[in-house]
This record gives C-alpha cells, sequence and structure tokens, in this order.
C-alpha cells in the first residue's frame, strides 16, 4: 500500500515550523515544569547467572517505568554501530525507494510506517520506523524463557 512520500517525516525537508497535523494543543502537551526526574532508570545486567532475578527485574521495571536499560546484552559494540549505518542510510534513500515498503498494515513483515496509528490519530506523533518482523527471539537466546505472560 503506498503513500504520499509527505507522510513520511523522514523525506520532510528542512522546515522552521512542524508539519500540519504534527502540534498538539497548548492543553495536551507535557507540562515539562512538572515532570519529575529520576536518575534510578532500571539497569538490568542480562550477564547475571541468576535468570529468575532477571526476569523479575524486568517484570518490576516494567510495571513501575515501562522502560530499562540493558548491560552485558552481548551484542558486539561494532555490530550496534553497523546496525546504526545501515538504518541511517535506509532512511536517506530517495522518497520513492522508501515509500515502496510504507504500509499502514501491522501484518506486513517488512513496513515502513510513521506515527501510532496514522488512520485514527488527531494528532501525529514525530516518528517514521521500519519494522522486520524476525526469527523468535527463542531461537537466538535459547536459556531465555520466551512467555511473555511471565513479565506481567
Amino acid at each position: 500500500m503506498a503513500t504520499t512520500t509527505t507522510q513520511l517525516l523522514s523525506t520532510v525537508t528542512h522546515r522552521d515550523t512542524l508539519p500540519e497535523g504534527y502540534a498538539r494543543p497548548e492543553s495536551d502537551r507535557p507540562r515539562l515544569a512538572e515532570v519529575a526526574t529520576d536518575s534510578n532508570i532500571p539497569l538490568i545486567d542480562l550477564a547475571s547467572p541468576d535468570k529468575p532475578r532477571v526476569i523479575a527485574e524486568i517484570a518490576l521495571a516494567c510495571r513501575t517505568y515501562g522502560f530499562f536499560q540493558v548491560t552485558n546484552h552481548g551484542i558486539a559494540e561494532e555490530l550496534l554501530e553497523k546496525v546504526m549505518a545501515v538504518a541511517l542510510e535506509f532512511f536517506r534513500l530517495p522518497p520513492e525507494e522508501k515509500e515502496k515498503l510504507y504500509s499502514d498494515e501491522p501484518s506486513e513483515k517488512i513496513r515502513l510506517s510513521t506515527s501510532f496509528n496514522v488512520k485514527k490519530e488527531t494528532v501525529h506523533n514525530w516518528r517514521d520506523y521500519l519494522r522486520l518482523h524476525c526469527h523468535p527471539l527463542e531461537e537466538f537466546v535459547p536459556e531465555w524463557p520466551s512467555n511473555p505472560a511471565q513479565f506481567k
């Protein structure tokens, strides 16, 4: 499903103002002066031999913060740098090339999209993303449980 390239933020030329549909009304914007800062972002060591504890820490971090940071994930820095370089290269492709992968259909195996729900949102979120469905995680890290229910 193709779309006009104007829907993809990575095709927008530099602007001094937000494109229409991306500016939230003042009443819906975060009040940054009221935001509490927290320097205790959960830090989870994936190399810990105590796997049940790691799972519990992930579950707690998800319930409490909604996110966490990991250390000792086993992904080489060189690989991370290559992934970032390829991503940058992809998002710098000409709009007509990127548009070939554009889809709002969540079941697509490979899709480029923007925002969270373009069809239903009244104000869009400022993001483009490329989603690649790949092999299940358990094929790569078999020692980790793959039952998402245990993270609730």
